[in-house]
């Protein structure tokens, strides 16, 4: 992901239906040294236009949330994450919670004004990066903890199979990711797939010799 730069110039995509609305935000967010490379109505697509332009910010301006706009700034949280910041007249709890499940770093509802755009921004990304900070060390998190397990059921097999003992089969995992240059978890779930593979023919081949 590009992250989104602190300095004063950022690449920006507004979402706005209303041309003279979008005209006036353009024009305030170029006056404080930002520059909007496209504008995109509610109904296009912004996943596309995200992965095709790679937008430092994502700027959304409407008077009530569309709920496909909302999917769509999921959709970018989830795959090519950047800060969101909405701009809308909708203070409905409800709204201002699937827009926070969908991933917007800021929700405004007291509209736009061009001297309280720096500290928007400021705060949006600083909280934009926390959270992906939060999110990659969960994320962290969950694959040493499948590698943990995984490690420990390609030990087990290892040890049945091959005869071996405990830091036998780890031993042999260990050399086998070394040797492919992969993380031991990632070894452990190939012995475990090959396993399974060897299973699944032996079952279809009637299981054994008469």
């Amino acid at each position: 992901m590009a992250a989104a730069r602190p300095a004063a110039s950022l690449r920006m995509v507004l979402v706005d239906d209303d041309a003279d609305r979008a005209a006036f935000v353009t024009q305030a967010l170029r006056a404080t040294g930002h520059d909007v490379i496209a504008r995109l109505s509610a109904n296009e697509d912004l996943l596309a236009a995200v992965r095709r332009l790679r937008p430092d910010v994502i700027l959304v301006d409407m008077d009530n949330p569309a709920r496909d706009v909302l999917d769509n700034c999921a959709a970018v949280t989830q795959q090519v994450p950047r800060p969101i910041i909405f701009f809308a007249r909708d203070s409905e709890p409800d709204t201002i919670s699937r827009a926070v499940r969908a991933g917007v770093s800021a929700y405004i509802v007291d509209g736009m004004a061009a001297h309280r755009l720096k500290p928007i921004l400021d705060v949006a990304i600083a909280r934009f990066r926390e959270h992906q900070k939060l999110r990659n060390e969960l994320d962290d998190m969950r694959t040493r903890l499948a590698d943990r397990r995984d490690v420990e059921r390609a030990k087990a097999m290892l040890a049945r199979v091959r005869k071996l003992d405990e830091a036998e089969a780890y031993a042999l995992l260990r050399r086998s990711a070394m040797a492919r240059r992969v993380t031991i978890g990632e070894a452990a779930r190939t012995v475990l797939a090959a396993a399974e593979l060897f299973d699944a023919d032996v079952s279809e081949s009637g299981g054994g010799v008469a």
